[in-house]
């Protein structure tokens, strides 16, 4: 009997050392494993204006970072539209996303204006998160002046959780766990206004942004102005509109709410910020830790 006890303790003691040792390194590289994560906006530039700097940001940390506008953007103009403005588009968005080194920049074939939460769009967004294999879904919430953009709000919250339902798009393997879904900031406020949970300096990398957006030439220079009535104070020349697209943008301040949410996690460094994107965590998708909000926005000191 003094024998099996002896005998046994050990083969115990080194399978505790096997699953230990399985354990362990798994939950390391989780920690130090690229990030994956995926922007959806309905335009070929609304991922840009949304989550841009911080998306420069991820890519030059070696993370993997997606965009996919839900739309091609053909309604998006004054003065041309249809296949040729969606072809514009699309190379707008293909240059916007070389601009900022990130991984890809998807432009799906739904029209402009005319985006409905449908199973059909849904299946498309649930298939690239699982394609992406995603920690971290961004989309804009679903309250805004343009359907297109509540739409997608609509479709992304929808597709939260059922990510990981085998028999949902059986086509496509299912995530083993949900990802952390947020929403991108904005100013809307009912019914409810826009709480920002994370804020990401991204001063270092606004010229980048800048950039991206002055690919989308189509909407930063002709149509938007367009709308806002202001298309005659835009300059002609390309270094003009850059100068005159930076000049917009420093004219833009940082709400009180984002500077306290830089303040929680850039500590005194937050009264030095210019610029920033702030991010809302949807409660659809998992719930993130303290630890982990800093694993999926690796930025803070």
């Amino acid at each position: 009997m003094t024998w099996r006890v002896v005998a046994v303790g050990p083969v115990l003691f080194a399978l505790a050392l096997a699953l230990l040792a399985v354990a362990v390194p798994a939950a390391a590289a989780d920690a130090v494993r690229p990030l994956r994560v995926i922007v959806f906006g309905a335009h070929p530039d609304d991922c840009d204006l949304d989550a841009g700097g911080t998306a420069a940001l991820w890519a030059a940390k070696g993370h993997a970072v997606k965009f996919v506008a839900l739309t091609n953007g053909d309604a998006g103009h004054q003065s041309q539209g249809g296949g040729a403005l969606a072809k514009r588009r699309r190379a707008e968005a293909q240059e916007a996303g070389r601009r900022l080194g990130i991984a890809e920049y998807e432009v799906l074939d739904n029209h402009d204006g005319e985006l409905q939460p449908t199973l059909a769009v849904r299946g498309q967004v649930i298939r690239r998160i699982r394609e992406w294999k995603a920690d971290l879904v961004i989309a804009p919430r679903p309250n805004d002046y343009h359907p297109d953009h509540r739409y997608t709000g609509v479709v992304v919250q929808d597709a939260a959780y059922m990510v990981v339902v085998p028999n949902v798009c059986p086509d496509t393997p299912p995530l083993e766990r949900n990802p952390v879904f947020a929403y991108a900031q904005d100013s809307f406020q009912r019914p409810n206004p826009f709480r920002p949970d994370v804020a990401v300096a991204i001063d270092s990398v606004l010229e980048r942004k800048l950039q991206a957006l002055d690919a989308h030439v189509s909407q930063v220079y002709e149509w938007l102005p367009w709308v806002e009535h202001e298309l005659d104070s835009v300059p002609k020349d390309p270094a003009g509109r850059l100068a005159w697209l930076r000049a917009q943008r420093s004219a833009q301040s940082i709400g009180v709410e984002v500077r306290a949410a830089l303040r929680k996690r850039y500590a005194a460094k937050a009264e030095a910020v210019r610029d920033a994107e702030a991010f809302e965590i949807c409660e659809y998708g998992a719930q993130p830790s303290e630890a982990e909000l800093r694993r999926l926005f690796p930025f803070f000191d």
